[in-house]
């Protein structure tokens, strides 16, 4: 069974930094995409960067230059590193990982399950 499991969220103030990373294991999953998502209270889900299986990077134009994803396919760890927070930035940041099960035709997106960012000003 494939698993993805988030660490890295917290409290901090506005200007700081935090880093989130997510780890997937098992289900013998062959990754494509690595994406971070984000969901503030009263708000739908959004994209807000992703990391292909060829190291090509994309991000929300809201955090253009302040975030930066990053994976490391060793370990089949994907990492974001958040800068300059905002109190618009406070969110529970779900990660992402789009790939084929050894086996299998079909392409399945996993996801973890959340951790909670919180910035304060």
């Amino acid at each position: 069974q494939v698993q993805l499991v988030e660490s890295g969220g917290g409290l901090v103030q506005a200007g700081g930094s935090l880093r989130l990373s997510c780890s997937v294991s098992g289900g013998m999953l062959i990754i494509n995409d690595m994406s971070w998502y984000r969901q503030a209270p009263g708000k739908q889900r959004e994209l807000v960067a992703t990391e292909t299986s060829g190291g090509r990077q994309s991000y929300a134009d809201s955090v253009k230059g302040r975030f930066i994803i990053s994976r490391d396919n060793a370990k089949n760890t994907v990492y974001l590193q958040m800068n300059s927070l905002k109190s618009e930035d406070t969110a529970v940041y779900y990660c992402s990982a789009r790939g084929v099960r050894v086996g299998s035709a079909f392409v399945n997106d996993y996801w973890g399950q959340g951790t909670q960012v919180t910035v304060s000003s």
